[in-house]
């Protein structure tokens, strides 16, 4: 099997440092850049003393030996610890210049006021470049505040030897594509693969957190739900998502997916598929390249592993991360011009934006150039137009998020039905965003 030149992100765990001082006492022509692990090495991780913050680094010396009298401090903040140093930072005014993240984990800055637009930046050939999906899902309201740098897409993954062996040929895709699967096909796989193997769940899911939770929410998109209304409010109690949760508990029910979904986490999951415990689980452009990475080296058995979209009533149901910058306006002006200009620096410059293969990029001139190493790169560009904004920048995105996972428990222990689950999860949900939009500065 071909495999994608992604790295897989395992350094989650990485001690953080100490964190910068305020704003007042560091030098306007001084700025502080953080990022959470991403990839390791500038271009790649074979490279002489790569870690996560070689690409920011290589970039910060870059620009520093264009403007000596600039100074770029890099600082890697673990993934788990991000959201407690920045709500520190915050309230002790020592926000950084520039994060580089994921952007929908940075969206509720831009509605508290924290990030300044980046609309003046981004040059006319750089929108040509990015796709449109791409572009909404980095903008709110009528400004963007984030600069995309490369995305990971999310797709499903299943075993394709278990599919040879249960006679599920037809609906096994080429090595380098996306299967596609109507609901109805959905189900016909997953109870033939139950039939013709009883030692394997046909599907791994989860639900104990809000990790992995995006995937749960393209599921709960299956029958055509659009999840949020245009004026930004839930609708999942709508008839279709309640369509769709009463399908994942029927496949509970019928012991078509792995059993105590509620106390599984997206690690337990995603390990199970490794292990061909389960046939058809989740799966991200990282992960997926992660795991052929690790048959390769003999610490994952290998079998056929290969991608699919979320089954859709219509269409399939597609989504992609993100990665980009945001700038702070917290630390006066020099400061946040100049985190503007770093940030447009490295995120166009031709030589940089290199790096973004470690991931998917962006930009299409950049994944022309690199088809070869990217044999799935046409699979996931036909992917666009299935491609949603799942998060829709929404304020208060963390707290919504937070209240969906216990409503699927309460379904899937059988203590609430689809409805009343979603009906709380909407009234609860709606409140956080209501609040959000009201005290929101992005959305005026």
């Amino acid at each position: 099997m071909k495999k994608v030149t992604f790295v897989l992100l395992t350094g989650l765990t990485l001690l953080g440092l100490a964190g910068c001082g305020s704003a007042d006492a560091k030098a306007q022509n001084e700025i502080d850049v953080w990022l959470t692990p991403q990839w390791k090495g500038t271009y790649s991780a074979e490279e002489k003393g790569a870690d996560y913050d070689s690409f920011l680094k290589t970039a910060a010396e870059m620009y520093e030996e264009e403007h000596p009298n600039v100074k770029i401090n890099v600082q890697v903040i673990p993934g788990d610890e991000r959201d407690s140093k920045m709500s520190v930072a915050t309230q002790t005014n020592t926000l950084p210049d520039v994060f580089f993240d994921s952007t929908f984990v940075l969206s509720s800055y831009a509605h508290q006021g924290l990030l300044d637009p980046l609309d003046d930046v981004i040059d006319s050939s750089s929108k040509k470049d990015i796709s449109g999906q791409i572009w909404e899902n980095v903008s709110i309201g009528e400004h963007t505040y984030f600069y995309p740098f490369a995305q990971n897409p999310g797709t499903l993954a299943y075993n394709a030897d278990m599919f040879k062996a249960a006679g599920l040929d037809e609906y096994i895709a080429g090595e380098d594509e996306i299967a596609t699967w109507s609901v109805d096909d959905f189900y016909k796989i997953l109870t033939t693969l139950k039939e013709a193997n009883a030692k394997v769940a046909p599907l791994g899911f989860f639900c104990k957190n809000n990790q992995g939770d995006t995937w749960n929410m393209m599921y709960l998109r299956m029958f055509g739900n659009q999840f949020f209304d245009e004026a930004g409010d839930l609708v999942l109690n709508e008839k279709s998502g309640v369509e769709a949760l009463d399908f994942l508990e029927q496949l509970k029910d019928e012991k078509l997916m792995a059993s105590g979904p509620e106390s599984l986490v997206s690690n337990d999951v995603n390990a199970m598929f490794q292990n061909q415990q389960v046939a058809v689980s989740f799966s991200n452009a990282m992960l997926f390249n992660g795991m052929l990475s690790s048959m390769d080296a003999g610490t994952v058995a290998p079998f056929d592993a290969r991608l699919a979209n979320v089954p859709g009533k219509e269409q399939p149901v597609s989504f992609t991360y993100v990665l980009g910058s945001g700038v702070f306006n917290t630390n006066g002006e020099k400061r946040k011009e100049l985190a503007k200009d770093f940030v447009k620096f490295y995120s166009e410059n031709q030589e940089l934006i290199q790096a973004s293969t470690n991931f998917l990029p962006v930009r299409t001139s950049v994944a022309d150039a690199h088809k070869a190493d990217l044999p799935f790169w046409d699979a996931y560009l036909a992917n666009d137009q299935y491609v949603v904004n799942f998060s829709n920048n929404t304020p208060g995105y963390a707290e919504v998020r937070n209240a969906l996972y216990p409503e699927l428990q309460a379904v899937m222990t059988g203590e609430k039905s689809s409805q009343e689950a979603l009906d709380n999860f909407v009234k609860t949900g709606n409140k956080v965003i209501e609040k959000g939009l009201r005290r929101s500065k992005a959305i005026q």
